[in-house]
């Protein structure tokens, strides 16, 4: 950041003043006119959005040559286990898991079967993963030897006693795999409904289970895949135990699918993997549930290299529907606070292309036959079953279900809800501890200490935690152009160019009668949500938010700049966070390096005094002015205003009814920041 400053001042001093024939008042010096004229604001999210959809497809690329390069060295096994750590990480995988035991589900003493099948009985069963949080689901047991075991993974709205025979709808090979002789799991997933979502005490919402359970585990660097992925990796802990020579395999569907994925590219434990609905480009992850957004995975992965992770183990692709989801309408209604999203279906040339892109990485090292792609059928299983067993039969017999069984599906959704809820707040209660750790960094014994130790903590803040932009050499291009002129004072608009695409865009008031050569302190006044700078800096708009503090500041001399932040037309900014989250990048990147480019500007200004650039922010604002001049030190100081609290739990707690996992700022929660910086 500040080798670009310091070319950017170079740059800035080359500059020519602007043409003689410009009028002298209506342009600064030294500056071009300004000639873009309609919505500044929404210029300005155009020119995000057209920078992170090229550096998706610049990632895309940099993933090909990355990969292809790991798997031509002699030794990838070491590089392939760092991979798998950093996306355990990122998936919020990452608790201690309890030690494994399967139980059934049933009052005491009736623990046995609630169905007989051809060969095989069925229970009702839950394990242990972490303290007070399980996984549940179906077990179908074989009755004579094990053969292979087989978790299935159904989409998170599909009942897992539909796969298993006890309703009148959905597929029968789990008890097909079963009367061949297969161990079976089906494991039951958080759905999508929205009856849990929320506080009975507090407040409900419209969200999805996965979507509210999603909010406060990611500011914990937690997640709703990760926490599922721990079920699963403690069911093959069971499965293993139970029958550790025999072969498992895993199966599922559309969110099933994505776990199966992702599990078994962190799991080498598993032989075979089917995955059906969940394969394709994720370039356009942004536009998916946000429950499905990963900080910075396209950094490193994409589906074609999660299978490269597979290999040389079996990977059956299935073309199939994807599942019809109601999603209640986004709103910004502080009652409902649903995210906007929806599946992405891939097309068969895409799944193609990804998979011979999978092989081109390790063919070399694993020639095919590895990886396979099946026909538009649901529940097509003949690949599968040869790499992990024998082949089912194609009929299920009948299935003898206990006379009083009953359908426990809504007891069992309110319990695995409210376990993993229960388990982020204990984390969230756990964090100042964690973060007292991290910071034992620091040395505040003196100034310098304090300085010179905080330094990675700094660093490590901006570009892990907000994620820092890749620095450019971009000229500052400055453009200005006379807005007003009162008494006291002159206001100008300005843009400068922060990188491709992205520009930085603000008023400046610059006090009448400054003296030659005197150099006057600047205060950066910053609005809050959907704000813009005339709202705390023009002279004929009162606010009463703000009450027009910056032009009473020019009153009194100061020098004013009111920069324009992106938040503003609500979807319109918050899908860049979503864009920018799977690229390690949040909004913050854009903010930050707009104003460390404002910075460099207003250094150059002859009546600036450089050591004495202060920032005022409010609300949103207010929250800027704890994030950016933590990372840029050339603010001299910073007056955070109607932000200032206890931020971590003000983003977790699902008992405060001034949470914002109740309201529609779904953009506002911050990767592992509850482990990091309050």
């Amino acid at each position: 950041m500040r080798a670009l400053a310091s070319i950017r001042l170079i740059l800035l001093c080359a500059l020519v003043p602007v043409t003689a024939s410009a009028e002298p008042h209506t342009v600064l010096p030294n500056t071009s006119p300004l000639d873009m004229h309609g919505d500044m604001a929404m210029h300005m999210l155009d020119g995000m959005h057209d920078y992170l959809d090229a550096l998706l497809d610049k990632r895309e690329n940099d993933r090909i040559w990355h990969w292809q390069d790991l798997f031509k060295s002699d030794n990838n096994d070491a590089a392939l286990n760092e991979k798998r750590k950093h996306l355990r990480s990122i998936l919020g995988a990452v608790d201690k898991r309890v030690p494994v035991r399967m139980e059934t589900l049933a009052e005491p003493g009736a623990e046995g079967p609630i169905a007989h099948g051809a060969a095989f009985k069925v229970y009702a069963v839950q394990w242990a993963v972490l303290p007070g949080v399980y996984g549940e689901g179906y077990l179908l047991e074989p009755d004579g030897e094990v053969v292979a075991s087989l978790i299935v993974l159904p989409d998170a709205d599909e009942r897992p006693e539909d796969y298993v025979g006890l309703s009148q709808e959905g597929p029968d090979f789990p008890q097909r795999f079963a009367a061949a002789g297969y161990r079976v799991l089906v494991m039951d997933l958080i759905d999508r409904d929205s009856s849990y979502a929320g506080h009975p005490d507090v407040r409900m919402t419209q969200q999805s289970h996965r979507e509210f359970i999603y909010r406060s585990a990611f500011e914990m660097g937690r997640h709703i895949i990760g926490y599922e992925i721990l079920k699963i990796e403690s069911a093959i802990d069971w499965l293993k135990e139970k029958a550790p020579q025999k072969k498992l395999g895993l199966y599922g569907y559309a969110e099933g699918g994505m776990l199966a994925l992702y599990t078994t590219a962190l799991n080498t434990r598993i032989d075979a993997v089917h995955v059906a609905g969940h394969f394709g480009p994720r370039e356009e992850l942004w536009k998916e549930p946000i429950y499905r957004n990963v900080w910075s995975l396209l950094n490193t992965f994409g589906d074609a290299e999660l299978a490269a992770m597979i290999a040389p183990r079996h990977l059956v692709i299935q073309e199939a529907p994807l599942p019809k989801v109601k999603t209640p309408p986004y709103s910004n209604d502080k009652s409902h606070g649903v995210a906007p999203g929806q599946f992405v279906q891939s097309n068969r040339a895409e799944l193609v292309m990804l998979m011979e892109l999978a092989r081109s990485y390790v063919h070399e090292k694993h020639p095919d036959p590895w990886m396979h792609l099946t026909a538009l059928d649901k529940y097509s299983l003949q690949e599968f079953s040869h790499f992990v067993g024998p082949v089912p039969s194609s009929k299920a017999g009948k299935l003898m279900i206990k006379p009083d069984f009953a359908l426990a599906n809504e007891a069992r959704m309110e319990r695995q809800v409210s376990q993993l809820l229960d388990w982020t707040q204990k984390r969230v209660e756990a964090s100042p501890d964690i973060r007292a750790a991290l910071w034992k960094k620091a040395d505040g014994q003196s100034l310098q200490n304090w300085i010179e130790s905080t330094k990675v903590l700094r660093e490590h803040f901006h570009k892990e935690v907000m994620g820092a932009l890749p620095e450019e050499e971009v000229p500052l291009h400055p453009r200005t152009r006379l807005i007003f002129e009162t008494e006291a004072y002159t206001g100008y608009e300005v843009v400068l160019d922060v990188n491709a695409n992205v520009i930085a865009y603000g008023y400046l008031l610059v006090p009448k009668g400054i003296p030659q050569g005197e150099r006057r302190p600047v205060v950066v006044c910053q609005h809050g949500l959907e704000g813009r700078p005339d709202d705390v800096a023009h002279p004929d708009k009162l606010n009463t938010h703000y009450e027009q503090y910056g032009c009473k500041l020019a009153e009194e001399g100061f020098i004013v700049y009111a920069p324009q932040n992106p938040y503003i037309h609500h979807d319109r900014f918050r899908t860049i966070q979503r864009k920018a989250n799977p690229l390690g990048l949040s909004l913050f990147s854009f903010i930050i390096a707009q104003h460390q480019a404002t910075l460099d500007w207003l250094k150059t200004l002859p009546y600036v005094d450089a050591d004495r650039i202060a920032f005022y922010g409010l609300s949103y604002g207010g929250k800027t002015a704890m994030r950016v001049p933590a990372v840029l030190q050339e603010y001299c100081l910073s007056i955070c205003s109607a932000d200032f609290n206890e931020w971590i739990w003000k983003n977790t707690s699902i008992r405060s009814k001034y949470s914002y996992v109740y309201t529609g700022e779904y953009e506002i929660f911050e990767w592992n920041l509850g482990n990091t910086y309050n």
